[in-house]
């Protein structure tokens, strides 16, 4: 049987893949905005433990297509331990078409291009990638630990892997004084990347960050519905994109949007002109219906 450890995450799209929790906690676990992991410390599984719970899950679970490695940073774990892992997975479920994960930056600068696609080969097809910003400023806010010009360079490294990124950016991040500039530099960081998924979600204090602490000192710049859909024409205005998914549907949204790039741009943009321009009968989400 499958004994997860703590609370679980996994992306929106996961919800009907098996996770297994390949690692505890996140390596890097400084995001200002990211409680997830926050009771954790951070380590590799035992193999053996998890051969256990892949063994149950073949013999228990019928129909497996989708596996998600948990928790926040599985990919800067060894990649001969991903690997071993990645044959286990493979020979005990026939049916399995993706193995996703997180990929912290960070993660991605440890992993070298030959790694990732010997472990694609094996299985682990897509990476999800908190971009967060594509504005240095915001970045540092964030802790996020790279830069913008870093944050393109380790993606690009999954491109060359042949690895598919999904990617989200969170607005309402630089707040009123850096929204117009959050945006465009999003959107230029985006665009370089090409990821085959781009999402949005919306920066909300959560009670154990430091993101929460400073919300109660009246110190964060929270924008509102109308202002978040403004400044989210401006980054899909700016994006360039070639054979991307757009999504909006993370819970946090105010707003739920949907399109393929570039051929649903113009009326992505489109959407956001009418709910800014009659923003009594735009679709916003009520505040209490929202989550993370």
């Amino acid at each position: 049987m499958i004994q997860y450890q703590g609370s679980l995450f996994r992306p929106p799209s996961e919800a009907n893949s098996l996770i297994l929790q390949a690692t505890l906690g996140c390596s890097y676990n400084r995001c200002t905005f990211c409680a997830m992991y926050r009771e954790k410390s951070f380590k590799v599984r035992p193999l053996h433990e998890l051969k256990e719970e892949i063994a149950w899950a073949a013999e228990n679970l019928d129909g497996v297509r989708k596996v998600f490695l948990a928790d926040g940073d599985a990919l800067v774990a060894k990649a001969s331990f991903l690997a071993d892992l990645l044959g286990e997975i493979r020979a005990a479920l026939p049916g399995l078409r993706r193995v996703s994960c997180y990929a912290s930056p960070q993660a991605l600068q440890v992993r070298t291009v030959e790694e990732m696609s010997q472990l694609r080969e094996l299985g682990l097809t897509q990476y999800y990638l908190g971009i967060e910003s594509g504005h240095d400023h915001v970045l540092l806010d964030l802790e996020k630990g790279v830069d913008a010009d870093e944050m393109v360079r380790v993606a690009l490294k999954a491109h060359e892997a042949g690895v598919k990124l999904s990617t989200m950016i969170l607005l309402g991040a630089g707040g009123h004084r850096l929204s117009q500039e959050h945006a465009v530099e999003s959107a230029r960081v985006v665009s370089a990347i090409n990821p085959r998924f781009v999402s949005t979600l919306v920066m909300t204090p959560v009670e154990g960050t430091p993101l929460w602490e400073s919300s109660l000192r009246g110190e964060v710049d929270e924008l509102s519905a109308v202002e978040l859909a403004a400044e989210l024409r401006e980054f899909i205005l700016n994006l360039e994109l070639d054979g991307s998914i757009f999504r909006s549907n993370h819970a946090s949204n105010y707003m739920t949007l949907a399109g393929n790039f570039p051929r649903d741009k113009e009326s992505l943009v489109g959407a956001l002109d009418q709910a800014l321009a009659h923003p009594e009968r735009a679709p916003f989400r009520p505040k209490w219906a929202r989550g993370l």
